[in-house]
């Protein structure tokens, strides 16, 4: 089935990409000078699957994420200046300052929150996507995990459950080929993993995921599929990270060749739409130009707005913490 995308869907998918990307490489520097606490784990390089996503989905579509999550909240909606206060830990970010990088959330965008906890996304996703079943909605869940996550048996487990009940969920496999050091020949025994879709009586789907109108016509599909009550889908795009596991320079482990990140670099997802939406003669190089120089001027503006925001009151330490 062809998914039709408009000019206007294109733009949109484009200025979402270019918000995920200057704000992780903004924030990994803010971290790596000191001026954000903890470890940032950037998105950089992967735009082009959260973008493509989440386009197809409202505010009443939930959403699961990992510990590379920013990403998926900016793509959902996510403002910069709640953003950068949730980073710097300030009364006025997501979660109060309590959450961080890795468990950032935001309810009213439907995102369930980051999770630090490798493959504990897709279980609280099947959560989502049987309340959605069960209220007769037309929602669907998206849960976000890596290659790495897809051997843990949590992400087993809820594959099983959303297979046996039909949920309306989709399974997103960012595959970048790196279980955090370790790449996936070296912790998988398969090439693809859509192909452990078989086991659990859904759909496997492969796409580039350093194309964005490539993930936004397998992911339409598979999100219009679950809305009409036909299932899950487990959803892998194939994708790189150009950072390290964590931060811009990383632990100078030699891991990967610079060949390699070299390669995946010519396949940057940000231009290779800019350059077809150039082709296409509704974005010019001025036109694009201004949005990245729009969209810092946001993100300078989200910094400004955290750094000038109070710290939690220790009052309130034990407010939020349960349910």
């Amino acid at each position: 089935m062809t998914i039709q995308i408009s000019n206007e869907t294109l733009l949109d998918i484009h200025r979402r990409m270019v918000r995920i990307r200057i704000f992780e490489e903004t924030a990994g520097k803010l971290m790596e000078n000191g001026k954000i606490p903890g470890a940032l784990h950037l998105y950089v390089g992967q735009e082009a699957v959260a973008s493509g996503v989440m386009v197809h989905l409202s505010n009443q579509d939930w959403i699961t994420s990992t510990h590379r999550g920013h990403g998926h909240l900016i793509a959902k909606g996510g403002a910069f200046d709640r953003m950068f206060a949730e980073l710097y830990g300030r009364s006025t970010g997501y979660c109060k300052g309590k959450g961080g990088s890795m468990h950032i959330s935001s309810m009213e965008l439907g995102m369930l929150g980051a999770n630090g906890i490798v493959g504990g996304g897709p279980p609280i996703a099947v959560g989502a996507a049987f309340s959605n079943k069960f209220r007769k909605t037309t929602n669907v869940a998206c849960t976000f995990f890596g290659d790495g996550a897809s051997n843990e048996g949590a992400f087993h487990e809820a594959a099983n459950m959303a297979g046996l009940y039909k949920l309306p969920i989709v399974f997103v496999c960012e595959n970048n080929g790196y279980g955090e050091y370790t790449s996936q020949a070296n912790h998988q025994a398969i090439v693809d993993i859509a192909d452990r879709a078989a086991g659990y009586g859904m759909p496997g789907v492969i796409c580039d995921g350093m194309d964005a109108v490539a993930v936004y016509e397998a992911a339409g599909a598979a999100i219009a599929r679950a809305r009409r009550g036909e299932g899950p889908t487990l959803l892998e795009c194939k994708t790189y990270r150009y950072y390290d596991h964590v931060g811009v320079r990383g632990m100078g482990l030699t891991y990967r060749t610079d060949e390699e990140v070299a390669y995946w670099k010519t396949r940057d997802p940000i231009k290779l739409l800019e350059a077809r939406l150039a082709d296409m003669g509704i974005l010019s190089a001025d036109a694009a130009a201004a949005i990245h120089t729009e969209v810092m001027n946001d993100v300078q503006a989200g910094i400004a707005f955290a750094e000038a925001s109070p710290m939690p009151d220790i009052s309130a330490l034990l407010e939020d913490v349960y349910a």
